[in-house]
């Protein structure tokens, strides 16, 4: 399994780790990935995702999972997130049952 954020699409980059005598040496910088539980409110179900620190905190900005994948671009999604995202966009379109 890649350690790629679901939502936001990153990747651990590349660098180099630099001493006091100016030594470099060739590092990784993981993204600080966590499991998460996070609810649906046009669907009513609970998904659960493995994302990042930072895309944590854009979707509570943007407020929520649903608002959030509206907006994200399609290429940056998981496949997983791309088939919520169409669920969503066909559960806003279908006529409310009275």
């Amino acid at each position: 399994m890649t350690r790629r954020c679901d939502l936001m699409g990153t990747l651990p980059l590349a660098g180099n780790r630099k001493s006091h005598a100016i030594n470099k040496t060739r590092r990784t910088f993981r993204p600080n990935l966590c499991n998460v539980t996070l609810m649906s409110d046009v669907l009513g179900k609970k998904v659960r995702l493995r994302v990042s620190a930072r895309a944590l905190k854009t979707v509570e900005h943007r407020g929520g999972l649903d608002a959030f994948l509206l907006k994200a671009k399609n290429e940056l999604l998981s496949d997983d997130c791309l088939k919520l995202k169409r669920e969503i966009l066909k559960a806003q379109a279908a006529p409310k049952a009275a």
